[in-house]
C-alpha cells in the first residue's frame, strides 16, 4: 500500500535529534501531585475524594460528569491533601484533587485484566477503555470510549494507528515504537474490535524508518489484518483528516468526523493506554513526555505520572531556573506556560524550551497567498483573521473558519508575521458561543 502526499503543509527543521535515540526513562514520582478534574474534551470530572481520605495507586479520583467525558485516577498512592482550584497549563485554573506521595505506589484493584478480550462484546471493551479514563494522547484528549462508539447509522471499516509524530522537537511517540511495538499493534486490535473495524492500517513518516522498521516486524509476528505504510514527512500529516485522505483516499466533509467516511483515527500512545487497560488491568496514569529544546542541557524521554509539575521534569533534565520560554506541546501547536507549577495531564506530549522570547512584529498583509498554499484543509486563513480582527465573525463563518485544525502552518509561513492563528481562534471561539446561544 501507497500512502498519498498531504496536500498543503510544509516542512519545518524535525529538531528531533537530540531525544530520537534515547530510551524512555522513569521518572520516579515523588512529593505532591496534582491531578485535575479536567484533562479531556467534555464535561469537567467531579471529585470522588475528599481531603484527608487514603488513595491506592491507580484509584478512581475523579467520576465522569457526562457521556463526554473520562475518569481520573490518582498516579501515586498516599493522602489526599486538598481538593481545590489549582493552576492549570491550558484552563489557568482548575479543580483537582492533590495527593502527597507516600512513596510506596501501593496499587489499587480496582480495575482486573481482562481475559480473552477477543470474545468480549464491543459494550464491554468500550466500558473497560471508558473506566480506565483513556484520551486522545496526540493532543486532542478527546474521550476514546465516545470516539470508538460510532452511531450505528455510520459504522467504521478502517481504524488507522496514528504514528506521524510530525511536530517538531517531540519523539515520545517515536520512542514508544521502537521499544513497545508489539504492546501498540495489540492495543490498536483492541480499539479496533470496540470499533467495529475490520481493517487496522498503522502510518508513520518516513523520517522514523526504526520505529517503521519496529512496527512492520511486529505486524508480521501478530499476523491478521493490519498494514504498516510508510508517508511522508510533512507537517501537519498527523491532522485525522489530513492522515486519512493520505492512507484511504477518503476527503472527510467539511463539518464531518472521520466516522462519516467509515474510519477511525488514535495515537499510538492511546493504543498502548488501551493495551493496558484491557490485558493489564492499568487505568491510565503515566505517560512519555519529551522534554527538549535549546534551553534544555539534558534532553530526555520520561515516564512521567500524571500531575507530576513541569518543575520536576525540568529538574530532571538539568534545568532548575528556566529563564526562557516553555511550551507544553510542540512549537507549533503547544501552549506557552505563564507559570511552571502546573502539572502533566494525559495530552502533555512535550515540555519544550526555546531560547529568548518573541521577536516577530505584525505588519500589513502583503497578499503573497503563501498562508492559502500551505494550508492542509483549503482555507484562506489571511480573509478570516481579517473578517476576524475587523469582528465580522459571520463572514469568517461563511469563509468555514470553523474547518480550521489550527496547525499554525499558515502563522510559520507569514512574511508580514501575522498571528493568523489566533485571529481564526478568536472567530471560532466566537461563532461557536453564537451557535450555543441560538441553540439555547
Amino acid at each position: 500500500m501507497k500512502a498519498a502526499r498531504l496536500r498543503g503543509g510544509l516542512h519545518p527543521p524535525d529538531n528531533k535529534e537530540r531525544t530520537k535515540d534515547l530510551p524512555v526513562e522513569r521518572l520516579s514520582p515523588s512529593g505532591t501531585l496534582v491531578v485535575p478534574m479536567s484533562q479531556h474534551m467534555g464535561a469537567v470530572c467531579e471529585p470522588a475524594v475528599a481531603k484527608g481520605e487514603a488513595v491506592r495507586l491507580g484509584q478512581l479520583v475523579g467520576r465522569v460528569s457526562g457521556f463526554v467525558s473520562a475518569p481520573v485516577h490518582s498516579s501515586v498512592s498516599g493522602e489526599v491533601a486538598a481538593v481545590e482550584k489549582r493552576p492549570h497549563p491550558v484552563l489557568g485554573e482548575c479543580l483537582a484533587v492533590v495527593i502527597a506521595s507516600d512513596g510506596k505506589d501501593t496499587p489499587d484493584d480496582s480495575l482486573a485484566p481482562m481475559e480473552g478480550w477477543e470474545r468480549r462484546s464491543q459494550e464491554e471493551l468500550r466500558g473497560r477503555v471508558r473506566d480506565a479514563g483513556l484520551v486522545g494522547m496526540g493532543g486532542a484528549a478527546f474521550p476514546t470510549h465516545v470516539k470508538v462508539s460510532p452511531p450505528a447509522d455510520k459504522p467504521v471499516d478502517t481504524f488507522i494507528l496514528n504514528g506521524a509524530e510530525c511536530e517538531p522537537y517531540l519523539t515520545c511517540d517515536a520512542r514508544l515504537m521502537v521499544e513497545r511495538p508489539a504492546e501498540i499493534l495489540l492495543g490498536a486490535r483492541v480499539l479496533a474490535r470496540a470499533a467495529g473495524a475490520k481493517r487496522v492500517v498503522v502510518g508513520v513518516e518516513d523520517n522514523k524508518p526504526e520505529a517503521l522498521s519496529a512496527l512492520s516486524g511486529a505486524a508480521e509476528k501478530a499476523g491478521g489484518n493490519i498494514e504498516v505504510v510508510s508517508v511522508h514527512t510533512r507537517y501537519p500529516q498527523g491532522g485525522e483528516k489530513q492522515f486519512i485522505w493520505a492512507l484511504t483516499g477518503r476527503e472527510v466533509p467539511s463539518g464531518g468526523l472521520p466516522m462519516d467516511v467509515g474510519c477511525l483515527v488514535d495515537n499510538v500512545a492511546t493504543a498502548l493506554a488501551a493495551k493496558e487497560a484491557v490485558v493489564d488491568g492499568k487505568p491510565l496514569y503515566e505517560r512519555v513526555v519529551t522534554v527538549t529544546g535549546p534551553g534544555v542541557p539534558s534532553p530526555k524521554n520520561l515516564l512521567a505520572r500524571i500531575g507530576t509539575p513541569i518543575t520536576a521534569l525540568l529538574s530532571a533534565c538539568g534545568l532548575s531556573e528556566p529563564k526562557s520560554r516553555v511550551i507544553a506541546g510542540g512549537p507549533m501547536t503547544g501552549i506557552a506556560l505563564r507559570r511552571l507549577d502546573v502539572p502533566v495531564l494525559k495530552a502533555t506530549g512535550g515540555v519544550l524550551v526555546l531560547e529568548g522570547g518573541p521577536a516577530w512584529r505584525e505588519q500589513p498583509c502583503i497578499r503573497c497567498s503563501s498562508c492559502v498554499r500551505v494550508c492542509p484543509t483549503n482555507l484562506v486563513p489571511t480573509a478570516i483573521s481579517r473578517a476576524a480582527s475587523l469582528g465580522r465573525f459571520d463572514e469568517a463563518e461563511r469563509l468555514s473558519a470553523l474547518d480550521c485544525i489550527e496547525c499554525g502552518c499558515c502563522a510559520y509561513i507569514c512574511p508580514a508575521e501575522i498571528p493568523l492563528v489566533h485571529y481564526i481562534r478568536l472567530a471560532k471561539a466566537e461563532i461557536t458561543a453564537k451557535r450555543r446561544a441560538v441553540k439555547k
